[in-house]
């Protein structure tokens, strides 16, 4: 059985994601949907540098965010174009 893990997002990756536009926020939602359940699905990659950042791609964006196994949740960070995503 698999274990489901709670998303939170930060205040401005809330406002990322109400800014994106719609097949884009969809394709957003889709990609949270999956972390739920598998918070370090294929393709996702463990950012360098970070004590425990990830990204996940969703086309030209970067979804980024860290995971806590211990409490189950995972946290939105950011959600930007490639170019913004790491800056």
């Amino acid at each position: 059985m698999s274990r489901e893990y709670e998303i939170g997002l930060t205040s401005s990756a809330r406002k990322e994601i109400r800014n994106l536009e719609k097949p884009i926020a969809s394709r957003v939602g889709a990609a949270l949907d999956v972390l739920i359940t598998d918070p370090r699905p294929p393709g996702c990659r463990k950012l360098e540098g970070e004590d425990d950042s990830w990204r996940v791609r969703v086309g030209d964006y970067r979804i980024i965010y860290t995971i806590d196994d211990r409490a189950a949740t995972i946290q939105i960070i950011a959600i930007r174009h490639r170019r913004d995503a790491y800056r």
